[in-house]
């Protein structure tokens, strides 16, 4: 049986979302400087979407092993490393830069090192919500993360995109780290509720069995086995499509970092309005039915945002896209909140979060060299897909990756439809119970 919410904790949780608000706001500022950066130095997609996949590459090795320890050790203590490591390492990419030192390949070390404290980071937030919050309050709370993530966007890329030419490098990294310490203070001022331990899990002699506990809870549990699997299927395009989003609008708008700051802040106008829309409304009483309908939006968007070629179709695109993502997300989270009792949620978690990282970190490995090496020449100007597709999107690099992009938003979309035609699936909420209804019967 887990700890109760006590409370405060709705007004605690609140406290750690606004310091974590204002962190995300000013990464935002840092990975929209260094993508603009990037770009001008090399002008490869590549090269962006390799920041990703290092970020990633780490945290994939150390998941096995952070979900254990997630729910072995304090939680807002590995929360407060997490921000610790991360202004650290921004304080050293400020003082390589200062010293005219600063390479590509330190993006890809640094990346990596807050990637892999990350990781435990926000599987201790995650894990630790169910604790903070009553149950009622889980899709509203997840609408709250969407809210923060959408609505750095908003702020960050405008901010970023005027900085840049102004203060540069300097200035916003100076920013970052200053919005690390608000992060930082904001989980010195609360209480983190600690899951109530089994018997069987305080020997930490079985600390190598619960390695593989989360996988083996999720494989005998069919229906989150099959949510996991249709997420995966999703979240692999996306992450494709997402690491060509900044070369390709900067391709097909001479490096306007206006432009990509304005797109930018209309996707986080989107995701605050469907965060704000989910957080009053509490989103379908079958959560399903919110996880599948936002990959069809999302993936319905992202088509007519890769068919675009100026603003006036991008902007109206990027809006409706990110409008759904908050449906989509805060749907999932709500139902392993509500299937996955919170003394073992950081072991389930992290085994969810490793096969979607590895999913993403394939996204990110595969979509520079096929946008550069296959989708790029094959749209340049008497390349094999002019004839089929040069009409519809024109020539030059941008072409290429926006052909890449629109057939990413493709499968994100059949996902999504056929989502609703897998029973085990579609009846997720029915065959697995709440893990309080258990509980409740074996008192």
């Amino acid at each position: 049986m887990s700890q109760q919410p006590n409370p405060a904790s709705m007004r605690n949780f609140m406290i750690v979302w606004v310091g974590q608000l204002v962190s995300t706001i000013g990464s935002s500022m840092t990975s929209f400087a260094i993508e603009i950066w990037a770009w001008e130095i090399t002008g490869k997609a590549t090269t962006i979407a390799l920041v990703g996949f290092f970020s990633l590459l780490p945290s994939i090795i150390i998941t096995p092993i952070s979900g254990v320890i997630v729910d072995r050790f304090n939680r807002k203590l590995l929360m407060m490393v997490g921000d610790t490591v991360a202004v650290l390492t921004t304080i050293i990419i400020l003082l390589l830069y200062l010293t005219n030192h600063l390479q590509i390949w330190h993006f890809y070390l640094t990346g990596a090192i807050v990637g892999t404290f990350n990781q435990f980071q926000s599987l201790a937030y995650s894990s630790s919500v169910s604790l903070m919050i009553p149950k009622k309050h889980y899709t509203r709370a997840s609408s709250l993360e969407f809210l923060s993530s959408y609505g750095s966007n908003i702020i960050a890329p405008a901010l970023a995109g005027y900085l840049y030419t102004v203060i540069g490098f300097l200035g916003i990294w100076l920013i970052d780290i200053f919005t690390f310490t608000i992060a930082i203070s904001s989980l010195l001022l609360v209480s983190i509720p600690q899951p109530l331990p089994t018997t069987a899990n305080e020997n930490v002699a079985h600390i190598w069995r619960d390695l593989g506990f989360g996988w083996r809870y999720i494989n005998t549990q069919k229906s989150l086995l099959a949510l996991l699997v249709v997420n995966l299927l999703f979240w692999l395009p996306h992450d494709i499509g997402n690491s060509l989003y900044s070369p390709m609008i900067l391709s097909r708008t001479n490096n306007s970092t206006l432009v990509l700051g304005s797109l930018a802040s209309a996707a986080g106008f989107g995701g605050v309005m469907g965060a704000i829309i989910l957080s009053t409304w509490g989103g379908f009483k079958r959560k399903i039915k919110g996880v599948l309908l936002g990959m069809i939006g999302a993936g319905l968007s992202k088509i007519f945002f890769g068919l675009g070629r100026t603003p006036w179709v991008w902007i109206p695109a990027q809006f409706c896209s990110s409008l759904n993502f908050p449906l989509n997300g805060s749907s999932d989270t709500a139902i392993w909140l509500a299937k996955v009792p919170p003394n073992v949620q950081g072991r389930v978690f992290a085994a969810r979060s490793l096969l979607l990282q590895i999913a993403s970190a394939v996204g990110y490995l595969i979509a520079g060299p096929l946008a550069d090496h296959v989708f790029t020449p094959a749209l340049q100007s008497g390349g094999v897909l002019v004839g089929m597709f040069g009409r519809l999107l024109g020539t030059g690099t941008g072409a290429g990756i926006a052909l890449l992009y629109v057939i990413c938003a493709v499968w994100m979309l059949l996902v999504g439809l056929v989502g609703f035609s897998v029973r085990v699936l579609r009846d997720v909420e029915t065959i697995v119970p709440d893990y309080d209804a258990e509980y409740s019967q074996l008192k």
